[in-house]
């Protein structure tokens, strides 16, 4: 007797002949209602009465029908493998859908089956609930149906028609086109397929069609280049608004759409809600259950845009839950009071060889009053390129300090950690405080005899990288914890540095500017601290130069050399070619010298030298014996050269908005007048809008907010890192920053109150978002 799958593999083969005969119930000797009566006691499924339903009478039907019918066999097929589930009774009714059903795996869902599961879950759909929350990108409004006549050469549209006509060509070998005349009462329009040939099986002339796809005026013919189409009496995706959902290979949109509307009807009772209705009436959203059901059939485009935003504050608060649980957890932590006299901070503010900008009085107001909480700080200072962050971190390691505990200070890599020492020494060590450096290149002797006083605390603040988190590192009474480009650093790497002492205050700083509701999102549980002001007003002009005027551009910075001042030249490093990237640089050095800056000593700095060899050339830049630098890692280094006022950026279109800001940052530091010049071709709109901007704005925040409306978070804010590019799939971190505001809002009020209702609300939390809240908080 042969198995379940056998059977089923058979009748797909069967199904496929009878489509490209062309439904005439002649692929299987006694008809394909004959045969599922044959082999109906061998299936166990508890999908064959349905099957057996969908196939009676086949032989009477039309084609249209027996084409829907092959469809809905087609979709059932995956269910003949799976066994009838043991019944108590024998007489027994089949049960409904249970309160779990939602939790069951995939496999189970009407029309999926083992196979189509494993293409499921290439699209995170794992469970029954995960498919009826996969939710559409966009709806396509393919209401309007137009006569032929009526339609413009680009226009999207659906017509309806008789098939008058089916040609198949072959103009070339691998190259087969499936060609329809569709008419109807005003005209004639042509439907064009390239290589799907079980298409000529599938029209019969006579037969009324429905399309949707976009107009085109060839010729003097009006043709659709691979529409949608369906019999016109479907109304399944043309007539209608349709959704379109992300796809992969082996599952297309129409499939999925499919799959959602039949495992809706069976299981849309079981939806539950999650949002108390007192939340939902103040936002005017709608019921889970109508919301989904809205946003996957919707009648009206603002239905849709209704249920979007039902289900897009559903996932922000569910979020924003968990951001106020570990704010919460922070707040009710103890840790030890940091607390200095106001003479105590005078004296450091005296001593600085500059008076502090507002944005640095009140931010370092906002830290002093954290660390004298006594409750851990968290927080998150942020500013942009050269606006002072390192001068309110050393006022809050001094606070630290004379309050008898350690301070640390984390840098991402051994050149940054470098320039921080020897910026925070002269700072600090004329007011007492032992300043020392651990970094992973020291000689052994230095590291030990390093690490040895860090563990006496005999070294008040130590600056270095990943050293500082390595077993061999203790410290004598840890108060302080400093983290430098916090995106760069691992929630383990943080945590390791945070246990190296008791309930660890900690403050953290970002140089990339995001625009502040977001930053609540992904530093939600972080206060935040902005320096949005500059110690020293820049004055850097940017221009936008196009590539057959680079030697102009060049000779004009050899003039301005001559004068003294230093300048960077900038090339992109893509990791595909890498040693082409490298070469060009070291090229453009070498024709550089002999050209237009013979006069001048010309550097290189890319990623492959060791850190011994960068160091070096970076000593000679800042001691002025080069004149120009040509890089590949200017960002990644954190060049920090007061006195250069020249950047020349190569390709600048390989740049993202964000880091040709970061790059120009580095000139200009003291305010200096300073040109940028960004070298490139803009090949797509995206790129030319990015250049423009580039061009036009300065401030960093309105960067990041043109960055958003360009490109969306996921670059900008790094969140394949975070996890938070998969984490939202709803809300649009762009177009609901109002919502996010709300539902946090909403979020934190209720953990606050500690209402009863919230306790679904956290095991609906832990099961959407689970670990990847570790990674999307950090």
């Amino acid at each position: 007797m042969p198995s379940p799958k056998e059977i089923s593999e058979r009748l797909r083969k069967i199904l496929e002949l009878e489509k490209q005969t062309g439904y005439q119930d002649t692929a299987v000797l006694g008809g394909l209602e004959g045969f599922l009566a044959r082999v109906a006691d061998q299936l166990t499924s508890p999908s064959v009465p349905l099957l057996l339903e969908r196939v009676s009478r086949y032989a009477t039907k039309n084609l249209t029908e027996r084409r829907v019918i092959i469809q809905e066999l087609e979709d059932l097929l995956p269910t003949l493998e799976l066994a009838e589930p043991p019944r108590e009774k024998e007489t027994s009714p089949s049960p409904a859908p249970s309160d779990d059903s939602l939790k069951k795996p995939i496999r189970y869902a009407k029309g999926v089956g083992e196979q189509r599961a494993k293409l499921l879950k290439k699209l995170g759909i794992e469970t029954i609930e995960d498919l009826l929350m996969y939710l559409p990108r966009r709806i396509e409004d393919r209401s309007v149906i137009k006569k032929i006549a009526q339609l413009r050469h680009g226009e999207k549209a659906t017509v309806q028609g008789r098939v008058r006509a089916l040609d198949v060509i072959r103009p070339r070998a691998n190259l087969e086109i499936t060609k329809v005349a569709i008419q109807d009462n005003t005209g004639v329009l042509y439907a064009v397929w390239f290589n799907q040939p079980w298409l000529k099986t599938q029209f019969s002339k006579g037969e009324r069609v429905s399309l949707y796809g976009q107009a085109e005026r060839l010729y003097g013919n009006l043709q659709m280049s691979n529409p949608v189409w369906e019999p016109a009496d479907a109304g399944f995706l043309t007539g209608k608004l349709v959704p379109i959902y992300p796809a992969t290979q082996g599952i297309t949109p129409a499939v999925l759409y499919r799959l959602i509307r039949e495992n809706h009807q069976l299981y849309h009772a079981q939806i539950f809600e999650i949002l108390p209705e007192e939340i939902r009436a103040r936002h005017t959203l709608l019921p889970r259950a109508e919301a989904l059901k809205a946003i996957h059939f919707p009648a009206t485009t603002r239905e849709f845009e209704q249920a979007r935003k039902t289900l897009a504050f559903e996932e922000l608060f569910l979020f924003q839950i968990g951001v106020a649980l570990e704010r919460q957890k922070m707040v009710h932590q103890p840790a030890r009071k940091l607390i200095i006299s106001d003479h105590e901070l005078e004296e450091f503010s005296a001593a600085l060889p500059f008076r502090l900008t507002t944005a640095q009085t009140k931010a370092l107001a906002e830290i002093r009053r954290d660390l004298a909480s006594g409750h851990p700080m968290n927080r998150l200072l942020q500013g942009d390129v050269g606006s002072g962050k390192t001068v309110v971190a050393a006022a809050a390691a001094y606070i630290a300090i004379r309050a008898k505990t350690q301070a640390a200070l984390m840098a991402p890599t051994e050149i940054l950690a470098q320039q921080h020492h020897e910026r925070l020494m002269p700072l600090l060590e004329p007011l007492g405080v032992r300043v020392a450096l651990l970094i992973g290149s020291l000689p052994p002797a230095v590291k030990e005899r390093t690490q040895q006083e860090v563990a006496a605390g005999e070294v008040d603040l130590v600056v270095g990288t990943h050293a500082l988190i390595s077993e061999g590192v203790q410290f004598s009474s840890l108060g302080l914890a400093i983290i430098d480009e916090q995106h760069r650093f691992g929630v383990i790497q943080r945590a390791q540095l945070e246990e190296k002492g008791d309930h660890v205050h900690v403050l953290v700083m970002s140089a990339t500017p995001i625009p502040r509701t977001i930053t609540l999102t992904l530093y939600g549980q972080f206060e935040i601290s902005i320096l949005d002001e500059m110690p020293h007003p820049k004055d850097i002009r940017t221009y936008w130069i196009s590539e057959d005027k680079r030697e102009e551009v060049y000779r004009l910075v050899a003039h301005e050399l001559a004068k003294g001042v230093q300048a960077y030249i900038v090339y992109p490093l893509i990791e595909e070619s890498e040693e082409l990237d490298l070469r060009a640089a070291a090229q453009m050095k070498e024709e550089l010298e002999q050209t237009f800056f013979k006069e001048f000593r010309v550097g290189l700095l890319h990623g492959q030298m060791s850190d011994e060899e960068k160091k070096q050339v970076m000593e000679q830049v800042r001691r002025k014996e080069l004149n120009v630098l040509v890089s590949t890692t200017i960002i990644e280094v954190g060049i920090d050269v007061p006195d250069a006022s020249l950047m020349i950026i190569e390709h600048a279109e390989r740049f993202g908005l964000s880091q040709l800001h970061q790059l120009r940052g580095r000139i200009g530091r003291m305010g200096q007048r300073s040109l940028c010049f960004a070298i490139a071709t803009a090949k797509t709109e995206e790129a030319r809008q990015r250049l423009e901007a580039f061009r036009d704005l300065s401030d960093g925040f309105a960067i990041a907010e043109e960055d958003l409306k360009i490109r969306g978070p996921g670059e900008l804010l790094g969140l394949s890192q975070h996890g938070l590019d998969t984490t939202f799939k709803v809300a649009d971190l762009i177009r609901d920053l109002a919502l996010m505001k709300a539902a946090r809002d909403e979020a934190f009020q209720l953990i606050q109150l500690q209402r009863e209702s919230s306790t679904p609300l956290l095991e609906e939390f832990r099961r959407r978002f689970g670990d990847r809240f570790e990674l999307a908080r950090v």
